[in-house]
């Protein structure tokens, strides 16, 4: 590995996991399956050559993500709260979820998300020893689980993608017991896949729309970050 800091436990996890579902890397019995919270740093670093070597994409752990100001600001905002369940919607790359999982090691966690690939690459993690880790081919807008199912969803940098915007919050309050936290761009930009600009007012008649009127806002470098308290 160079100089670069990584999730490096994580990042073992995905090698495994994707040596479990498609034969690569080769890891002998020692690597494969032992607990990952009982491998030795030699024993990770292994692991990590392995992947390397068989070209997989470990820069996907970098803990530059973990370092973003809006990712920050949420993780921040977890600190200080309860909680033992989280569901992630729209996960992508896991630009959030690296520094959450371990962050909070402990937390119950699923990921949806509607790309096959996506899905894959996390529970490739899952398999590969994060087992508080679950991920889903879904849509939120489908509510991909019952109502107060989890305590907290988070929803971050997704509802800008989503075209039935309204029926992803609705969904969103009827799953989450606790909290919904939201992130969004806050002012027009080039991205062809940003469908809308959701705009604090925005924001605050499709959760009041949905039954949830207990909202707080903050932003930071072009993001507006929002917190809905479910009553």
């Amino acid at each position: 590995m160079s100089e670069e800091r990584y999730y490096n436990r994580l990042a073992a996890a995905y090698v495994r996991g994707h040596a479990l579902r498609t034969g690569k890397p080769v890891l002998g019995e020692e690597l494969s399956d032992e607990p990952l919270e009982n491998l030795s740093d030699e024993q990770i670093r292994l692991i990590l050559a392995a992947g390397q070597e068989a070209e997989l994409k470990i820069y996907r752990f970098k803990t530059t993500h973990g370092d973003m100001p809006r990712i920050k600001k949420v993780l921040g905002f977890l600190k200080g709260v309860g909680f033992e369940s989280l569901l992630d919607a729209g996960s992508g790359r896991g630009v959030f979820l690296m520094p959450f999982l371990t962050e909070f090691p402990w937390v119950e966690t699923i990921s949806v998300d509607v790309l096959p690939y996506r899905v894959a690459f996390l529970n490739d993690i899952a398999d590969g020893g994060v087992t508080n880790l679950k991920a889903m081919e879904a849509s939120i807008c489908e509510q991909p689980l019952p109502d107060d199912s989890v305590d907290i969803v988070t929803m971050l940098e997704v509802l800008e993608h989503i075209p039935d915007v309204k029926a992803a919050v609705t969904s969103a309050v009827k799953i989450a017991r606790k909290h919904i936290v939201v992130s969004v761009p806050s002012r027009p930009d080039n991205n062809p896949e940003h469908i809308h600009l959701l705009t604090r007012d925005r924001l605050t008649e499709l959760f009041a729309e949905a039954g949830c009127r207990k909202l707080n806002f903050d932003g930071v470098n072009g993001h507006l970050i929002m917190i809905a308290t479910i009553a």
